[in-house]
């Protein structure tokens, strides 16, 4: 077993001279780890002869509620202009052209990669909305878990911990419209669904860090008694993904098709709850937006890939009142940066509505502890994991470089608003997974191989090299 997926049963001691802990900053901590987990943290105390010091201020790690691996390849390829009202559907035509070169080792190399890169910028736990199943032209592979089990190997390379969401994908259209060639490779029947599921839950049964979710594309891409026979069929205790009015055409559409918008139809039909994290969701009527919020469900954002597509800005300034819950993820990858995602939040808010500081809360004043305590407990409740500096929770955090003047010198109280919003270079030095120190002196141990094999990849699939 790779040491990055090996708990250690001994103990062992860190020090940190200041840390976020979940009761809030707290200084010269000594804390300690066994199997995986936290063990004990205790502020105001002093280094022991063999705990390992840290060298700068740590914080807990995040978890990442939205991302398609595979699209990675192709960030930063459709920024040409061939179409004078170029948007996301021009840009989904793109991907489907990139989606039929891809072999499974070509998805495990791009997606290793990725999660490197995510454990760097402080991502340890990635909700994968999986839905590239299929051979090219739509033959199934011998196991339908065979794309899936890229992922998960991966991950397992990687280190990180993955909540897999095995997608349903059956139809191009609201109302069980037939699917187009250009997604041949990700159409499953309930059934076949049902049984990937399986193949899925077999392979993830024990492993420390994953987990496994339930996935339906979009409710375009459904229908209701396909959602109705999944979630009766399946475990009721896991999280459940779907894409949601990412686009004003998609609200449109359900519109014409049901005479009702696709978070009121969800909502009535179906009925959220925790269970539920709704990607996108940009375009909500208020009652919508307090039918999430009164659920507590989870709205997963993806701020610089809403920005890339051009979606629309979702209503964080009324959610964030309405007490709301959300997380952040990367999803297509155009960004793999936790500031980045939190910055064009906050600042997408402050254009549309010209003003400054929007999203705070009563309890929580400085936007940049707001921003990153929601993106941590959204991300642990959509991707099933408990992360944060605390007792019996899983030993991830992650450690900011004390050389940038702007670690060094910020008291606590202005850090995470320095980090998130005065800084550009990447400043996480080192990251822990359950215990694991995957990234070390911002270095992975498979940077190397990893980076040379994405090249070629790169090259393959972009340019026929």
């Amino acid at each position: 077993m790779s040491s990055l997926n090996r708990m250690s049963s001994e103990t062992h001691d860190y020090y940190a001279e200041r840390a976020l802990l979940t009761s809030g900053w707290a200084d010269n901590v000594l804390f300690s780890v066994k199997d995986g987990q936290f063990l004990s943290f205790e502020a105001n105390s002093k280094p022991t002869p063999n705990c390992h010091i840290l060298s700068g201020p740590v914080l807990p790690t995040v978890a990442n509620v939205h991302s398609h691996a595979f699209q990675r390849v192709m960030a930063g390829a459709a920024e040409v202009s061939l179409n004078p009202n170029d948007s996301f559907w021009s840009w989904r035509d793109l991907m489907y052209k990139i989606v039929q070169k891809l072999t499974p080792d070509d998805a495990r190399v791009i997606a290793t990669q990725l999660y490197i890169d995510m454990l760097k910028a402080g991502y340890t736990q990635v909700g994968e909305f999986h839905y590239l199943h299929h051979s090219i032209g739509g033959q199934h592979y011998n196991q339908l878990s065979e794309m899936s089990s890229q992922m998960i190997a991966a991950a397992n390379d990687s280190g990180i911990g993955l909540t897999l969401l095995p997608v349903l994908y059956s139809h191009s259209g609201f109302g069980g419209q037939a699917p187009n060639a250009g997604q041949a490779r990700f159409i499953h029947s309930t059934d076949s669904y049902l049984a990937l599921h399986q193949e899925c839950h077999d392979q993830l049964a024990n492993h420390p860090r994953h987990k496994l979710g339930i996935c339906f594309h979009s409710l375009r891409a459904v229908t209701q008694p396909q959602i109705d026979t999944v979630l009766h069929s399946l475990t009721k205790d896991c999280p459940v993904h779907i894409h949601i009015a990412e686009q004003q055409k998609e609200v449109k559409d359900c519109i014409n098709w049901s005479g009702q918008r696709p978070v009121e139809w969800l909502n009535n039909e179906i009925g959220l709850d925790e269970r539920w994290c709704l990607v996108h969701a940009t375009h909500l009527d208020d009652k919508e937006l307090n039918a999430i919020a009164s659920s507590k469900a989870i709205a997963g954002l993806c701020p610089t890939t809403e920005a890339n597509l051009g979606d629309g800005i979702f209503p964080a300034v009324e959610f964030e009142k309405a007490q709301g819950r959300w997380g952040i993820g990367s999803d297509s990858h155009v960004s793999l940066s936790i500031v980045e995602e939190l910055r064009t939040l906050e600042y997408g808010q402050r254009l549309r509505d010209q003003q400054r500081n929007r999203l705070y809360r009563p309890a929580q004043n400085s936007v940049g502890d707001n921003l990153f305590q929601q993106a941590v407990l959204g991300g642990n409740q959509a991707c099933d994991v408990t992360l944060g500096l605390t007792e019996g929770n899983r030993a991830d955090f992650m450690v900011l470089d004390s050389a940038s003047p702007f670690v060094a010198a910020s008291e606590s109280k202005d850090l995470l608003n320095r980090w998130l919003f005065a800084t550009n270079e990447n400043l996480v030095k080192d990251v822990f997974v359950a215990g694991n120190h995957t990234i070390k002196n911002f270095h992975h141990a498979l940077d190397e191989s990893s980076r040379t094999d994405f090249t070629q990849v790169i090259k393959k699939v972009m340019y026929d090299a």
